[in-house]
């Protein structure tokens, strides 16, 4: 498998989340394109997909295998009209040329054969935090990648393109040039991506309401050094994705200075989402360690103290795989030695082989 067609299977579930954590009730309304150079032949991988998602939840879908704007929450279903499908229908196919068209295109400037899967991707969308009932217009995006890297960015603050590459100045020059286009981009972000979002909450409000509380563990497991253990916080099956966790010794609650990492909030398979802190430390630390995790949504607080229960770590990490690998090369050598000694004589020899470029279509959904 190519290094292009690896992104596609590791990495592009990813990429449309927004992971950011906020305090605020935040909402946000997203749309995600995403075209491949050729057809990779796989269940599940289109050459071309496009959704909407209300607060990471997939609200409608498309692909070029299925080329029809498909509701995917039963109130898009039952609140929006038919010829909202029928326009969204035509204009994700018209999306869909426009991909063809341009990855093709960068595939040229880049001087790229057709031997890989090249990725095109494009992301917009806004934010909105919720303030007397209403949301406020908190920060608009309309970013595109390719082949996983970041390529153009539209700065919403200053209304000007942002080309991180040698290889999209020149689509940032030919953007800038259009007013035109700048100015339906700002004002789509603020105004009418707002409009839909608010529509949208009001729409789900049921469904945005029933928030999931999270489950919160703390563990310990075991570490590389033998006198060191992994302290672990996990809260899991959340929703809305905002949350507060926190590891506290005697207190003081630990950063990254202190060794502390984070997973970061990650999605689970059920829509719901899950996010681990860990911190090592000397087995023999006495000091009192807690777990803090707030979840506004549901009204949450909780507060777990690690009860120093410590796990059996009296082999190294690695001594068991090394093990196992030395019974395997044994097994092996016992069965194929007798039989190369047989086939060609002990003095026998046995030979082993070794192993974006013109403007883009801003129509809102």
């Amino acid at each position: 498998m190519n290094l292009p067609t690896a992104w596609i299977f590791l990495f592009l579930p990813l990429l449309w989340l927004n992971l950011e954590s906020s305090g605020a009730e935040r909402h946000s309304l997203t749309y995600i394109y995403t075209a491949l150079s050729k057809p990779v032949n796989s269940p599940g991988i289109h050459q071309f997909t496009a959704m909407g998602l209300l607060d990471d939840r997939m609200i409608d879908y498309f692909d070029s295998d299925n080329p029809k704007k498909v509701p995917k929450q039963d109130w898009m279903k039952e609140r929006l009209p038919d010829d909202y499908w029928e326009k969204g229908t035509q204009s994700r196919q018209s999306k869909q040329q426009w991909f063809n068209v341009n990855i093709n295109i960068l595939k040229g400037r880049m001087r790229q054969n057709d031997t890989d899967v090249h990725v095109l991707q494009w992301q917009h969308g806004c934010e909105g935090d919720m303030s007397n009932g209403k949301l406020e217009f908190h920060r608009g995006t309309d970013m595109y990648s390719y082949d996983g890297k970041d390529f153009l960015a539209f700065d919403d603050a200053n209304a000007v393109w942002v080309a991180p590459t040698n290889e999209a100045k020149q689509t940032k020059d030919k953007w800038d040039g259009v007013q035109v286009l700048k100015e339906y981009t700002k004002g789509y972000l603020e105004n009418e991506c707002m409009e839909w979002l608010n529509k949208f909450v009001n729409y789900g409000e049921e469904q945005l309401r029933g928030a999931s509380p999270p489950e919160v563990y703390l563990f310990t497991k075991c570490a590389k050094v033998e006198t060191n253990v992994i302290l672990t916080c996990l809260a899991t099956g959340f929703y809305p994705k905002d949350i507060i966790l926190r590891i506290r010794r005697n207190d003081r609650i630990l950063t990254e200075e202190d060794g502390l990492f984070s997973s970061g909030v990650r999605p689970n398979e059920d829509e719901t989402f899950q996010r681990k802190d860990s911190v090592e430390i000397l087995r023999s630390d006495i000091s009192t360690y807690s777990c803090e995790v707030i979840h506004k949504a549901t009204n949450i607080s909780v507060r777990k103290e690690w009860d120093h229960t410590l796990p059996k770590c009296s082999e190294s990490p690695l001594v068991v795989p090394v093990i196992a690998v030395l019974v395997i090369v044994l097994v092996l050598a016992a069965a194929v030695v007798p039989f190369v000694l047989y086939k060609k004589g002990f003095l026998g020899r046995c030979n082993i082989a070794s192993i974006l470029g013109t403007l883009s279509q801003h129509n809102a959904v």
